[in-house]
């Protein structure tokens, strides 16, 4: 269990440090060309990703998402003191992944972000789309490819940054996290709570629809 919880903490972490790094990055370099920024953020987070989930899915499964989490508990494949354990580390790791980022950066270390345009129902549809796709490769691969999880979740989340009208959060953990840093990632502290609900409809639509669709024939 120790290690589990050391994974998921290190790996949110990386993760957050990932997404947040590369958008101060990509926003220091690319002269205020926003698509440009985008593009290495997507980037970079898709490749963090597959190197975690490789090194670490052993370990824990890899989850890194209190969304992901609840959809393995509400397929029973974990206890609920587990996934409630996971959700803490996860929520835990990325808001050190993001101070990690400030830091490193040489930026105030505490910040709440000032990012006004991630709401509204577009926004939101966007969240339940991102995280029931998110969910549809993590158990599509599990019942046909699981070797191939950490490249279809890496190259899923990339493409989720430009088809989805949020930029694919799909985290409960991440979106926390990114409610304190006012930089390229951030997003405004009022507007969590709701992007949240949406990943959680999401999953609660993933469950319905996915568990029949990869049930062992």
């Amino acid at each position: 269990m120790i290690r589990s919880l050391s994974s998921e903490f290190i790996g949110t972490a990386f993760l957050l440090i990932g997404v947040v790094g590369s958008g101060i990055m990509a926003e220091t370099l690319s002269d205020g060309i926003i698509a440009l920024a985008l593009l290495a953020n997507a980037i970079a987070t898709g490749c963090i990703l597959f190197a975690l989930i490789t090194v670490l899915g052993p370990i824990s499964g890899a989850h890194f998402n209190p969304a992901v989490t609840f959809a393995f508990l509400l397929r029973g494949d974990i206890a609920v003191i587990t996934a409630l354990s996971f959700i803490v580390v996860q929520i835990t790791g990325g808001l050190c992944g993001v101070w990690a980022s400030h830091v490193m950066f040489d930026i105030d270390i505490f910040q709440i972000s000032t990012t006004m345009h991630r709401t509204g129902t577009a926004q939101w549809f966007a969240e339940i789309i991102a995280t029931f796709g998110l969910l549809f490769v993590i158990f599509g691969g599990l019942r046909f490819r699981p070797e191939a999880i950490p490249a279809l979740v890496g190259l899923y989340i990339t493409g989720a940054y430009w088809f989805t009208a949020s930029t694919s959060f799909a985290n409960p953990a991440v979106t926390i996290a990114r409610g304190f840093t006012d930089t390229f990632a951030g997003i405004y502290p009022g507007h969590i709570v709701a992007f949240i609900l949406a990943q959680l409809i999401g999953v609660a639509v993933a469950h319905i629809i996915l568990r029949p669709l990869f049930a062992a024939e």
